[in-house]
């Protein structure tokens, strides 16, 4: 039987062959918010995960300058670039956060990745995890729409930038482990 991961990336995949086609009808370019099959792309993955460092680099001068609230945000983009190294390498080009998420847990059900569950599920809403926590998703919306320009809990600070470092780490290990 299959997972809800995998059931969501299925749904994921012909939602972007749809959108795809409709676009071709329309004579417009092709765009999707779902996930495209693609021929895998180390070096693109190489630069996602440039690109991950990157926004933990801002992350950590944000902190460090007090605007902790924006340090949230660069957080998640970290994240999310691992994520999107991992697709890309294993063939995917991913328009929808909610899909990505969806592709990591399938690759990882697959046993294709191996990832901490902590990280996966704190790139979910708290309603999609089996804790009771704050999700990045959510700590960015609320410091990106809300009127807060610090946060006040600096160990979520803490952890967003440990994760940031362990994913970046074990996202490398990944693409480079087949060389």
């Amino acid at each position: 039987m299959d997972s809800q991961a995998s059931k969501h990336r299925t749904w994921c995949e012909r939602k972007a062959e749809k959108e795809i086609e409709e676009c071709k009808k329309q004579n417009k370019k092709p765009r999707h918010r779902g996930l495209r099959k693609i021929t895998p792309d180390r070096l693109l993955a190489l630069d996602h995960i440039e690109k991950a460092k990157h926004n933990l680099g801002v992350l950590k001068l944000l902190r460090k300058n007090g605007f902790s609230d924006w340090s949230i945000t660069a957080g998640f983009y970290s994240l999310y670039h691992c994520f999107l190294a991992i697709a890309v390498y294993f063939g995917y080009e991913s328009k929808n956060q909610t899909c990505t998420i969806s592709l990591i847990e399938s690759l990882q059900e697959d046993g294709k990745i191996s990832l901490r569950k902590e990280i996966v599920d704190f790139m979910k809403y708290e309603e999609e995890q089996n804790s009771h926590e704050d999700s990045i998703l959510e700590l960015r919306e609320e410091y990106s729409y809300g009127i807060d320009l610090e946060v006040k809990n600096e160990e979520q600070l803490d952890k967003i930038e440990s994760l940031c470092i362990e994913l970046i780490d074990k996202t490398r290990e990944t693409i480079y482990r087949d060389l």
